[in-house]
């Protein structure tokens, strides 16, 4: 292997399916710098390594030599370690793409052996019937992998997680102390692993720095681990550390003892700091400068901000950059029944970014205040397609996940516009807010372009909250914005929250009721409940007399973002989570819905206060929004056949057209007089996907050069019969 200056590692654990996409990104801005740079996901390394027939015999092996198999379920397991053992590769081999064929043999009732996963089977066959075989197959298959996860972390290492290795120990991490000891304990069974593969890497690269990017406090523990051995075994070896993590907790990092481990600590956009840290790295130059960086000089921490240079455009940073990681080999599992829901954790996908930042800004219990939120700056839409077009080529894959705060409306339709108008096929999906914009004609145009999910922050569905959080919608809005993307085929997953600052309990009552009758309807197929967490750097937080509440502050000398506090009410918002999480499970399979929501919950509440059919009559308000000049006009149908005809009036023959459309589902058909037929024609010529659409104004104005009255044109028969069936105004 090639010799490259940096080495880009993303350490345990993210995700199974799909790489994370931080050191792609870096990667391919490095590119456009001429820097050589090798990166690996060293968490799918790991896993690999782990879930193979060797790796698991030395966990049952461990296991007992640990005299740690005492529960009934790590009992039975390890009574049928053969049993997992003969399968284990193969069912790797099929949840990676590789051996279709075991579907049918793994969706027998004897081929994988089960333990107390598998105890909710009896529960969800139902959900079966809405899935196919292959898709069904993956869902067994995981509820085996997570067997065998539960028995290493009860009986070899207690910190395993498939996404996450010892998140504890990063979470609200005020004090480096506990880190720092587990630190100087004995390698774990992961450590070993983790350290032997980072070692044959480093051997065949040979860097002269490291750059571990740590997106959550769930790969903290192990990039640490990674700088600990560098420093070690290869101290001629620099380490920087940057990504969500240090972006959001170190900020305020004092505690000397972490850079024991590492050199460098990176904050914000990641390209000229690192730029800048390789040339302090390889130059050696006597005025060291630096963005955003922190760094030890006379056993002190200091944060250094010197360089002048601006930060990267979005349009300079070049094409993230999936070359060597290993893309054929990530894992695709589907922990529930639900299609929507799997989307995060099954098949693999091109992550890019739309926009930079976020151009709402203004959610109170978000961490507005960094650059990562509040420094908006979208991607020309022709830049993105191209970005787009240069990953399908490099990766085969063309699903992408455009991995945005809030994707701006605007820029997507600019996007599916390019999308349309390059005759491409893709599957993409983001993160939006509910807001207005999302008309039916524009989830229509996103569909055509191959959106087909979409998630949202509902957060606490009260309009109270929701106007204290600052979301700039209302839960009527919301349901029309899920309704109008659900009839278009987009699924819809919402964010739910529950716990924000004087939320009572009713509220929360109230709050599950909505999205009970948001379900119902099927106009969202998928959800999460979350409680509310403090952080620093949220309006919340940065002013929380505003909010009602009592931060209880803490010595910060290494992390600072979660921060516990007190609220007024006195609810015990804790014990709802159970009960939210049992009762969305159940809606998100389609059922449930004509349960009391007492059912959910083994202590008293209140009956909610919102109207059985509210969500419903917020469905009924009239939407439809009359067109302005300014609109554009699109026609995502084909050209129609045409067959000649004739109608009568006042005793006259009147020459018409029957112009038939076809469409990959069905066809229809309008009749117009011959002249305005004529005219049509030219004009759905002109309004098909293209960079500037045809305006209403324009299409008005080309009317009235031949006959009177356009409005009654607009609303004929024909034309709304076109309108139904892909004649869009944008």
């Amino acid at each position: 292997m090639e010799q490259r200056d940096l080495l880009l590692i993303t350490p345990p654990f993210t995700q199974l399916n799909t790489p994370y996409p931080a050191t792609a990104y870096i990667k391919g801005f490095l590119n456009t710098k001429g820097m050589s740079a090798f990166q690996m996901d060293l968490g799918i390394e790991v896993i690999l390594a782990l879930f193979s027939k060797n790796g698991m015999e030395s966990m049952f092996e461990k296991a007992f030599d640990n005299e740690r198999i005492t529960s009934q379920n790590s009992q039975r397991i390890y009574a049928l370690q053969e049993q997992y053992l003969q399968v284990l590769e193969p069912v790797i081999s099929f949840l990676q793409g590789h051996n279709d064929t075991l579907a049918r043999q793994i969706c027998t009732h004897n081929y994988l052996p089960r333990a107390s996963r598998f105890e909710q089977l009896d529960d969800m066959e139902w959900a079966f019937g809405n899935m196919g075989m292959q898709d069904k197959a993956k869902h067994l298959a995981t509820l085996y992998l997570e067997d065998l996860s539960d028995f290493i972390k009860e009986c070899v290492d207690d910190n395993f997680g498939f996404s996450r290795y010892a998140e504890r120990l990063g979470m609200s991490a005020n004090s480096f102390d506990e880190i720092y000891d587990h630190l100087q304990s004995d390698l774990t069974t992961i450590d070993e692993i983790t350290l032997e593969i980072l070692e044959k890497r480093i051997q065949e690269v040979q860097p002269k720095l490291v750059c571990l990017s740590v997106p959550f406090p769930g790969n903290l523990y192990s990039s640490l681990r990674c700088g600990q051995y560098l420093k070690k075994k290869h101290p001629h070896i620099k380490i920087s550390f940057g990504g969500g993590f240090a972006n959001t907790e170190l900020r305020s990092i004092t505690d000397v003892r972490v850079f024991e481990f590492i050199d460098y600590i990176a904050l914000d956009d990641g390209e000229l700091p690192l730029e800048l840290i390789a040339n302090d790295v390889m130059n050696q130059n006597e005025e060291r400068v630096f963005k955003r960086t922190f760094f030890l000089v006379n056993n002190e921490v200091v944060y250094k901000n010197n360089s002048t240079a601006s930060d990267y455009k979005q349009s300079q940073i070049g094409t993230p950059d999936y070359s060597d990681l290993l893309l054929d080999q990530y894992i695709s599992v589907i922990e529930i029944a639900n299609p929507m829901h799997s989307l995060w954790s099954d098949g693999r996908w091109n992550k890019l970014t739309m926009a930079h930042g976020c151009y709402w800004g203004k959610c109170t219990f978000c961490d507005i205040s960094l650059d990562y939120i509040k420094l908006y700056e979208p991607v020309a839409a022709g830049i993105l397609v191209d970005r787009m077009e240069e990953l399908i080529a490099q990766t085969g894959e063309s699903g992408f996940h455009f991995v945005d705060e809030a994707a701006p409306p605007a820029l997507m339709r600019a996007v599916a516009l390019e999308i349309l108008k390059r005759k491409l096929s893709v599957t993409w999906w983001t993160n939006i807010r509910f807001e207005k914009n999302f008309t039916q004609d524009l989830c229509h145009l996103l569909k055509a372009s191959g959106c087909i999910a979409v998630s949202g922050g509902l957060e606490v569905a009260s309009d109270r909250l929701l106007k204290l959080i600052d979301k700039g919608v209302t839960v009527s809005q919301v349901a029309q914005v899920t309704r109008n993307l659900t009839e278009s085929g987009i699924m819809v997953h919402a964010y739910l929250m529950y716990g924000y600052p004087t939320q009572t309990v009713q509220e929360t009552v109230d709050s599950l009721e909505m999205v009970r009758q948001l379900f119902e309807l099927g106009i969202i197929q998928s959800g999460f409940w979350h409680q509310f967490a403090l952080t620093a750097h949220s309006p919340v937080g940065m002013n929380p007399d505003e909010f009602g509440i009592t931060p209880l502050l803490q010595p910060i000398t290494f992390a600072n973002n979660d921060v516990q506090f007190t609220d007024p009410t006195g609810v015990d918002h804790e014990q709802f989570s159970y009960g939210l999480k049992k009762s969305l499970f159940n809606y998100m399979h389609g059922i449930g819905f004509e349960l009391d929501l007492q059912e959910w919950f083994e202590f008293a509440i209140p009956q909610t206060v919102i109207d059985t059919f509210y969500i419903q009559e917020c469905l009924s308000e009239e939407t439809y929004r009359v067109p302005k000049s300014n609109h554009k006009l699109v026609w995502l149908g084909n050209e129609p056949l045409i067959a000649g005809s004739t109608i009568h009036r006042k005793g006259n023959e009147i020459p018409t057209l029957k112009l038939q459309f076809h469409n990959a589902a069905t066809w229809f058909e309008i009749e117009l007089e011959e002249d305005k037929a004529d005219w049509l024609m030219k004009q759905l010529q002109q309004v098909v996907p293209q960079e500037k659409p045809m305006t209403y104004g324009a299409m008005k104005s080309s009317f009235e050069e031949h006959w009177n009255h356009f409005d009654t044109f607009w609303f004929s028969n024909p034309m709304e019969e076109l309108k139904e069936n892909g004649f869009l105004i944008l």
